[in-house]
């Protein structure tokens, strides 16, 4: 399957007096897996269905292996689409369904059969050709759709949220099978979701969406580890972000020294040379807690205000004396039971997992508002 290039140009996408898709311009690589991240009304699904043919760019170019296909109808673009709601016709059995598609390409009974049968096995479902989509699990409804899809070649897939109605058990283990199906066919795969998980499981790189832009575009580690700013800090993943004011700018040699209410943390990530009113983030797993007559420097005094038991692991919540809670993830081989509400503690922020974000003037809550909360009336 040839290509698989994706080029978005200052695309963008306006419905009335909502912008959508604001410019937005990257290039997904040919045998990619590239998802688009980001809550309700950020605009990636907007973006998957321009790119599909079901919506028309108000402005700016898609590109597909050097073609530009913005105004083509869907049947005439190389992609195909998986939606989260499978599409599947009830009245035709596995193999129909698999095979309609085929209809409309000059294939005789038996290369239909054998790309039928070739696709069933690739997605785990052979001898399940009579069967009816009803008589299937919703996982297996979701196979036949992929295979559906893969069975036209098309050079491109895009993904809808095509596990969204799956419980989390079953699509936890597809996140796997859907990755490995893809190496599998060497061909590019464009994943819209919501869900960061999915996307830090699947993904060779993300982009970050909000408010129709790009936030941040790069590999999973890359934009967990080195969010560009608060807004991706707190939505990929679980990150504790503290409001504080540069004391003492650092460098490439020198960590950034910042103000946390009356005390005093060193930064050694990230935006070490900002001044004046930053963010400071770091994971809840880079921090340790330690009894409190253990101060030292950048620790905070707090108190265990809950703990909340996640199996192998359990998520302990401290309020701290400058008034913010944070939250730490303690292993439960490593004492996580002496942990209790209203123990005293201290906590431990390494500097080299502490990272300084600009962009201080916006409040905590108001990044996690946006992050957390849908967007009333807007397309996603």
């Amino acid at each position: 399957m040839p290509g698989g290039t994706v080029t978005l140009k200052n695309l963008s996408k306006r419905f009335g007096d909502h912008l959508a898709v604001d410019r937005i311009s990257l290039e997904v690589r040919a045998g990619e897996f590239f998802s688009l991240l980001g809550p309700s009304g950020c605009g990636k699904t907007t973006t998957l269905r321009m790119i599909a043919g079901f919506e028309e760019p108000t402005e700016g170019d898609i590109v597909l292996d050097g073609d530009e296909v913005g105004h083509l109808p869907p049947n005439r673009r190389p992609v195909n689409t998986v939606f989260q709601s499978y599409a599947l016709f009830p009245f035709l059995d596995v193999a129909e369904n698999v095979a309609f598609g085929l209809r409309y390409q000059s294939a005789t009974k038996a290369e239909v059969r054998r790309r039928v049968g070739e696709m069933l096995e690739l997605v785990q479902l052979s001898g399940y050709e009579k069967r009816r989509p009803g008589q299937l699990s919703g996982g297996q409804q979701q196979r036949v759709a992929l295979a559906r899809a893969l069975v036209l070649n098309p050079s491109v897939l895009l993904l809808d949220e095509p596990l969204g109605a799956l419980d989390a058990k079953l699509r936890r283990a597809l996140q796997i099978e859907l990755k490995s199906i893809q190496e599998r066919v060497g061909i590019t795969f464009l994943y819209v979701t919501h869900d960061q998980e999915e996307a830090l499981t699947m993904s060779d790189r993300i982009a970050v969406m909000s408010n129709g832009h790009i936030a941040q575009l790069g590999s999973p580690r890359e934009v967990y580890e080195e969010p560009a700013d608060a807004y991706v800090a707190d939505f990929l993943g679980v990150s504790n972000l503290m409001d504080g004011t540069v004391t003492g700018a650092g460098s490439a040699s020198r960590p950034c020294e910042v103000a946390v209410g009356e005390f005093r943390l060193e930064a050694a990530c990230g935006a070490v040379g900002a001044t004046g009113a930053v963010k400071l983030a770091i994971r809840p797993e880079r921090i340790s807690l330690l009894g409190f007559d253990k101060p030292g420097p950048n620790r905070l005094p707090g108190m265990v205000e809950r703990t909340v038991f996640l199996g192998n692991a359990t998520q302990v919540v401290v309020r701290l004396a400058a008034g913010m809670a944070l939250q730490a993830l303690v292993r439960n081989d490593d004492g996580a039971a002496a942990f209790e509400p209203g123990l005293p503690v201290q906590v431990d922020l390494a500097r080299e997992a502490l990272r300084v974000l600009e962009g201080g003037g916006v409040s905590v809550a108001a990044i996690r508002e946006e992050t957390l909360g849908d967007v009333a009336g807007l397309l996603v």
